[in-house]
């Protein structure tokens, strides 16, 4: 995967823009040292960076807004007819299908 990167720098300091295709993710930090350990410094920063705003996929391979998508159509059908509170055994059929995939929903 390619990750174009924004760089802006002030004096020691360094601000680095990672575009992913869905978030950008902000990484700051002072340079110090010599030029090698800053570079494995900033490397490491993006990386990691990068992996935590990655978004989340489910056991199927699907981010949340695409998992599940059976329960969410009669979910949302329901909702729209009855309203929330009509709904209650679909809206929780769908989040048991959401924890089936790996997804954390309340």
């Amino acid at each position: 995967m390619t990750i174009p990167i924004k760089l802006s720098h002030q004096c020691s300091s360094l601000s680095i823009t990672i575009l992913l295709p869905h978030q950008i993710a902000q990484v700051n930090f002072t340079v110090m040292g010599n030029k090698q350990s800053s570079t494995d410094g900033i490397e490491r920063a993006i990386l990691t960076d990068a992996k935590k705003n990655l978004p989340k996929v489910g056991k199927s391979g699907k981010k949340i807004c695409c998992s599940c998508p059976e329960t969410k159509k009669l979910r949302d059908e329901c909702v729209i007819m009855k309203g929330e509170e009509g709904c209650a055994d679909l809206i929780e059929r769908h989040k048991e299908c959401l924890r089936a995939e790996g997804f954390t929903v309340s």
